[in-house]
């Protein structure tokens, strides 16, 4: 009896100990109870992708990598100029050769690695060209004849890009660039606006088929560009490494000459 009383008197819990039980029961499962119940079909908000639409995706990559340097409008700051009637092709050559838009500031955009897709240069282009004014459109590069052309690059291109299309440099810190990696869209869209100290070759002055000659020439230096062996010597030609051989053979003979002439007066 002793045992059953002490039991129950074990079992039976202070009032007060019950209301320390409940407080923290009711912390631990308040945040549930609290928590709202998930409405039936509802998701996550999702993350926001790209705009399918060409004219949005213009616009918003020319406000993300343009308009602080051109302007929102495109109508300049002093960071860089103007963009109204510049033209497709401008827009084309300069972001797809990777020179716009630029990594720093520098006298001479240089070419690199594209920082946009085909189809976002095709989505920047169309907005630029909403800002209106005009300009080239891009070239429509069609086969041209190799002699034609090379007679238009050596009269035109050869004094500032060298025979081989390797580049030279010019005046005050600008170069021209080697031609070697320029598509053919690329070079007749250079013909048309003429970019850094490039003169603009307007269709007076050069026809459509000319400039189609003129890239087909440019190709075909691009295409031999590699080297068969030997020191290319600015890829100048057999002439020029036969004149370096001949002058190198002839300064052998000379000090063999000098050395014979020594040992015989010793």
């Amino acid at each position: 009896m002793r045992h059953s009383r002490a039991a129950a008197r074990r079992l039976t819990l202070h009032p007060r100990r019950m209301l320390a039980v409940g407080a923290v029961l009711v912390l631990v499962a308040g945040p549930v109870a609290l928590a709202p119940e998930p409405t039936p079909g509802a998701a996550a908000p999702a993350a926001s992708a790209p705009s399918s639409n060409p004219a949005d995706r213009g616009t918003e990559l020319y406000l993300q990598q343009c308009a602080s340097c051109h302007g929102e409008q495109g109508r300049g700051t002093q960071r860089g100029p103007s963009l109204i009637g510049v033209g497709p092709a401008s827009v084309d050559f300069q972001v797809s050769t990777g020179r716009m838009p630029l990594s720093r500031e520098e006298q001479q955009a240089r070419r690199a690695e594209p920082v946009f897709s085909a189809d976002d240069i095709g989505a920047l282009v169309g907005h630029v060209g909403s800002f209106g004014g005009g300009g080239p459109q891009i070239p429509r590069v069609a086969p041209g004849n190799l002699a034609s052309g090379q007679e238009i690059f050596a009269a035109n291109c050869a004094p500032c890009h060298g025979a081989t299309g390797a580049g030279t440099a010019l005046t005050d810190g600008w170069t021209a660039p080697p031609l070697y990696d320029a598509t053919a869209t690329q070079v007749a869209e250079a013909v048309r606006v003429g970019p850094g100290l490039m003169p603009v070759f307007p269709s007076q002055v050069l026809d459509d088929q000319q400039v189609n000659d003129l890239t087909a020439y440019v190709q075909r230096l691009r295409g031999e560009r590699l080297d068969r062996g030997g020191n290319p010597l600015g890829r100048l030609g057999p002439l020029a490494e036969g004149l370096v051989a001949w002058v190198a053979v002839l300064g052998l003979l000379v000090a063999a000459a000098r050395w014979l002439g020594r040992r015989a007066g010793e």
